[in-house]
């Protein structure tokens, strides 16, 4: 009996463990391809939703509400047989501490995205080849999220996910295609990881830990500390303007915190360096200048 006893707790302690780190939810757009059989399309979407959800990606224990939410919205635009025309939006998000809101963490659209698939072809990772440009794509962003979440939560916590994104970049790009190649000015895939890794503007991952951890994580308890907080991280986020070409960092952190910021400064009250603030925005994203004057 004592036994019986003992292997039910075990059983409910593990039901609330999970294998998996991500829970991810996929979409497969096909509206633009006029005419054509659904059927490979929502195979495809099925697919990938279990290829992602189910795969094991990290070594580390994940209870259940612990697993990154996330977002992957594959529009076609054309197909050729089996070569698909595509782009990607992938959004991930992560829990306030203390309050039942998720704070946007990554919005990136990747336009540049091209592949080959058979129905039914079997989704399958090997990290020391480049089989196929749908799996390291689909793999690349997995491990980016995975990283940059983890960067939320401990200073450079995501630098082993970080790099396996890199690993998937430099294995792909034995494929010529230009989304993984080092392109001049091209915001791409090698952008993404090289930047992220970069020694020069790890300032960047100080503030995603800062915003998150200093910040929101403590808004609950202490409005005041915590948009101060908030505030100091965006303003370091200033240090690394100008120090690459076309601020590829800024512009993916304000794609994901532009209304966050605005929502959280334009009431309340003021925060001792609420006037550079908004200076400082408008110098390193002219491109949200509209949302800024909402807190100024």
């Amino acid at each position: 009996m004592r036994k019986l006893v003992f292997l039910f707790a075990l059983f409910l302690m593990n039901a609330n463990v999970s294998s998996q780190e991500i829970n991810c939810l996929v979409n497969v757009n096909f509206e633009q391809i006029a005419g054509s059989n659904r059927q490979v399309f929502e195979t495809l979407e099925t697919a990938l939703k279990e290829f992602i959800n189910q795969e094991k990606w990290t070594n580390r224990v994940v209870q259940i509400e612990e697993r990154v939410d996330c977002v992957m919205n594959i529009i076609i635009s054309s197909r050729d047989n089996n070569t698909f025309t595509a782009s990607l939006q992938v959004q991930s998000s992560r829990p306030v501490y203390g309050s039942s809101y998720s704070t946007p963490l990554l919005n990136l659209k990747d336009n540049d995205f091209t592949f080959k698939y058979n129905e039914f072809d079997p989704l399958i990772y090997n990290r020391n080849s480049f089989d196929s440009n749908l799996i390291s794509t689909i793999v690349f962003y997995v491990y980016t999220i995975l990283g940059v979440d983890a960067d939320t939560f401990s200073k450079y916590g995501g630098e082993t996910e970080l790099k396996e994104a890199q690993n998937v970049m430099l294995q792909a790009q034995q494929s010529g295609l230009a989304s993984w190649q080092n392109v001049v000015g091209k915001q791409n895939r090698f952008l993404l990881i090289d930047n992220l890794l970069a020694p020069k503007l790890k300032v960047f991952r100080d503030a995603l830990y800062d915003y998150h951890i200093l910040g929101l994580d403590n808004f609950a308890a202490n409005k005041e500390y915590g948009k101060q907080a908030l505030e100091d991280s965006v303003l370091s986020i200033e240090n690394i303007f100008n120090k690459t070409v076309g601020n590829y960092l800024i512009r993916i952190f304000f794609d994901a915190k532009a209304d966050e910021i605005v929502s959280i400064y334009s009431d309340g009250p003021r925060t001792k360096n609420a006037t550079r603030l908004t200076t400082t925005l408008r110098k390193i994203s002219p491109n949200n200048n509209s949302k800024w004057r909402d807190i100024e």
